[in-house]
């Protein structure tokens, strides 16, 4: 049980957009580490963390030598349902924001209003372009550049349960960047300084295209994808369109906490037969047990896909540097498809030969 925090005794005050698995680890954690926190949520989730607070299992990580999950009493942190509540505890050191790369925008323009107030961010959220849409409407010097490849699973409302333990990454270059490795170091999320920016989030953007769309376009998981000797080519060309637009951004890979990206990248040039079981691998450790998150959000029937902000953004970068990207392109446009529900979900659902098909006639076509 956590006893209540004292203003004294806190390291740095953090204001945690939502509560989801990201937000109630980080926030969480950084809670149990003696730093004040308040989370900003829905009406609907703020009466649940007050009735009930926090609930992390965290039994997998040996150095806290706990065979327990922690419960962090509602008294131990805040939650807000709104920001003008929240800033009443400021003000605040950094926010931490790590939502869909589809809410970025919609959130941004919630926060216009708020933008002397805000503090630095730092942006956990996956994709490459989340932070230039936050430094567009709260300036460059507010944006901190993060990235995490922990994985983590939520059980309900500020329940998780952590998966894997890989770490979390934030980019030199900010004047709170060092402060803020300490800080999430101090609260075992093995937290590592990289010196670039956007390579670091290409590196980890690398990392969550696999077998991605895919999956979510055929409805099967990753290992299926990968046993379809056709479909592994497809994956393995999707790679190196990624890497051809890296390179000409003249980004480098980095391997970032517990994650091999530079060994991900040289199995791309190796012979299939040599690469398919690493990368197979890779799928797979990289999710837990779960489904590519793709899938979930297209199953989940919510009418939106993070595949635009991800292998889109590949599309969009290529296409500006006069490097093709096909298979990206297509997996884009298909995906997007049947978010939208322009054709039914059973189109392609258990039906490889139909989408390699479409590759070929894309092919021809361009």
């Amino acid at each position: 049980m956590v006893q209540p925090i004292s203003p004294n005794s806190s390291e740095m005050k953090f204001l945690i957009f939502g509560a989801g698995a990201i937000g109630t680890y980080i926030g969480g954690s950084l809670a149990l580490a003696g730093n004040q926190v308040v989370f900003v949520e829905q009406p609907k989730m703020v009466e649940q963390l007050r009735e009930k607070g926090l609930r992390l299992d965290l039994t997998i990580d040996e150095r806290r030598k706990m065979k327990d999950a922690f419960v962090i009493e509602p008294r131990s942190f805040s939650t807000e349902p709104s920001l003008e509540e929240a800033f009443k505890f400021g003000p605040f050191d950094v926010a931490i924001f790590a939502l869909k790369s589809f809410d970025t925008i919609p959130a941004m323009e919630g926060l216009k209003s708020f933008a002397e107030k805000l503090p630095p961010i730092l942006c956990l959220s996956n994709g490459v372009e989340n932070e230039q849409s936050i430094a567009r409407v709260l300036g460059a010097d507010k944006v901190i550049y993060g990235t995490v490849t922990t994985a983590i699973g939520r059980r309900g409302a500020g329940d998780i349960v952590l998966e894997k333990l890989r770490g979390v990454g934030i980019a030199a270059g900010h004047p709170l960047s060092e402060k803020l490795v300490t800080a999430l170091d101090k609260a075992f999320l093995k937290c590592r300084l990289y010196p670039e920016a956007h390579s670091m989030k290409w590196s980890k953007m690398l990392t969550n295209l696999i077998a991605n769309p895919t999956s979510a376009i055929l409805n099967l998981t990753a290992a299926q994808v990968f046993a379809n000797k056709d479909l592994y080519k497809l994956e393995i060309e999707m790679l190196k369109e990624c890497l051809a637009v890296m390179k000409a951004q003249n980004l480098q890979v980095y391997d970032l906490p517990g994650t091999p990206v530079r060994a991900l990248a040289f199995a791309t040039k190796l012979p299939l037969w040599l690469s398919k079981p690493f990368l197979s691998r890779a799928a797979g450790s990289g999710r837990g047990a779960k489904m590519p998150s793709f899938h979930i959000d297209l199953y989940s029937g919510r009418g939106q896909s993070e595949v635009e902000f991800l292998h889109g953004a590949i599309v969009r970068e290529g296409k500006a540097r006069g490097i093709p990207t096909p298979v990206n392109e297509l997996l884009t446009n298909t995906l997007l498809a049947l978010t939208k529900k322009e054709i039914p979900l059973e189109e392609f659902a258990g039906k490889p030969e139909k989408l390699l098909a479409q590759i070929g006639k894309w092919r021809v076509n361009k």
